[in-house]
């Protein structure tokens, strides 16, 4: 079975829905996340967040550029084009299977 290059990478981060990662800092940094160079650094307690464009995603709540995943939140990413197949569309974001 062949595997495209997309899924793959979805799957990567697939995985990372539940733990916070460093954000490239273009604007104040969300809740649980703290300035380090150029980026935004999560603090032990952060949420997943994705930069913000236009609303955010369902699940998600507005902390300053950026969009922080809710509890229940499924894996969102920036929607270039039609979402993967099994994905929803929410706004302009892209949202993982639950």
């Amino acid at each position: 079975m062949k595997i495209s290059r997309i899924s793959l990478i979805l799957l990567f981060f697939a995985s990372y829905v539940d733990a916070a990662q460093p954000l490239p800092k273009s604007s104040a940094c969300p809740s649980g996340y703290s300035t380090s160079g150029s980026y935004c650094k999560p603090t032990k307690n952060a949420r997943f967040a994705v930069e913000k464009h236009g609303g955010c995603p369902a699940g998600y709540s507005p902390s300053g550029g950026f969009c922080l995943a809710g509890r229940s939140a499924r894996l969102a990413v920036v929607k270039s084009g039609s979402c993967p197949a099994g994905w929803i569309t929410s706004g302009n974001y892209c949202l993982g299977k639950p």
